[in-house]
């Protein structure tokens, strides 16, 4: 039996929930808004071009994660900056890099765990930035991708239902909350599972869309709603872990994992694309009018957060004022 009012009350306090807020400060500073050039507040910068969008997208890592795992660094500098791509809809083309470290031996190991998942994932590495010689490892990439049609943050509508999709064919690294389902999988295997989302964009079947980032699913659905102005309800029921601890589950960071929100008569397709590749999906909430994130147990709702209330990224709507 799930204590979804335990779960709604951790869920709020988790620092990867919480991290997010850092993006409300840079964009206050920059003076950004979800009107800006490039819309922030997506998973990737999406610029009109021709019939298109170019997309670009970055990541940082923690220099603590970089010195004590520089093969898995180098590796989610590829996925991570991949998945954003590919949550807006899009392909990625090329990817650069910005590396530090005290030594070519330190470095030696980042960059192998970038060269194998350029080539697993098809996706070539064009150039970057090296410095060897500073005091500890720091990593950082940029993407370049292409979309033909886009799947944004901004146009999750109340009547929406929420899918949660994620490859389950892997495990935890260690006591991380790290769950990557990369490991000796075939590159065939995950260049196809590359071609669901854009295929999904280009055949009009979601109307908005996130990756699973280091908030998880409730740090992601918290961008998601906030994103779109809408209200998203959870049903915790619905999800099944990987380990069957659901906890750690709602804020784990799948090395291939979605949240998405369709019309109820196109999710079944949704679903059935995952499906098909052996990849777990399934409806797990609702799309509502108003501001919360919340769990349900069937009765009651138990909010997380009222991003109207506690502005979480700060890149809500901007509302028209009405004069009379």
């Amino acid at each position: 039996m799930i204590d979804v009012a335990a779960l709604a009350a951790h869920l709020a306090a988790h620092p990867h929930v919480a991290g997010k807020r850092d993006i409300d400060i840079a964009c206050a500073a920059l003076g950004l808004t979800q009107n800006s050039p490039g819309r922030p507040g997506d998973d990737a910068a999406a610029i009109p071009d021709g019939e298109g969008w170019q997309l670009m997208a970055t990541e940082g890592f923690m220099n603590d994660f970089v010195a004590s795992a520089p093969w898995f660094a180098g590796w989610c500098a590829v996925m991570v900056n991949m998945s954003d791509i590919l949550a807006m809809g899009g392909r990625p083309l090329a990817v650069t890099n910005a590396l530090w470290a005290p030594d070519a031996v330190t470095a030696q190991e980042i960059l192998r765990g970038m060269k194998e998942a350029s080539e697993a994932y098809g996706i070539p590495i064009v150039g970057g930035h090296t410095n060897l010689r500073t005091a500890q490892p720091q990593l950082a990439a940029a993407i370049w991708g292409r979309a033909k049609a886009l799947i944004t943050s901004f146009d999750a509508q109340p009547g929406d239902l929420l899918i949660a999709c994620a490859d389950m064919r892997g495990a935890y690294a260690g006591d991380s909350s790290n769950f990557p389902a990369f490991l000796n999988a075939p590159k065939e295997r995950l260049r196809g599972d590359m071609e669901i989302l854009p295929e999904l964009a280009e055949d009009g079947l979601v109307t908005a869309g996130k990756d699973i980032s280091q908030g998880g699913i409730a740090g992601t659905a918290l961008m998601l709603a906030e994103c779109s102005g809408v209200s998203i309800t959870i049903d915790p029921n619905r999800i099944v872990p990987p380990d069957d601890d659901l906890r750690r589950w709602m804020t784990a960071f799948p090395s291939y994992g979605f949240l998405l929100t369709a019309k109820p008569e196109k999710a079944a397709a949704v679903l059935s694309r995952f499906h098909a590749r052996d990849i777990g999906a399934a409806v797990i909430g609702n799309v509502e009018g108003g501001s919360a994130l919340s769990l349900t147990d069937g009765s009651t709702q138990h909010v997380i957060w009222d991003h109207e209330v506690a502005p979480y990224l700060g890149l809500a709507p901007i509302k028209e004022l009405s004069h009379a």
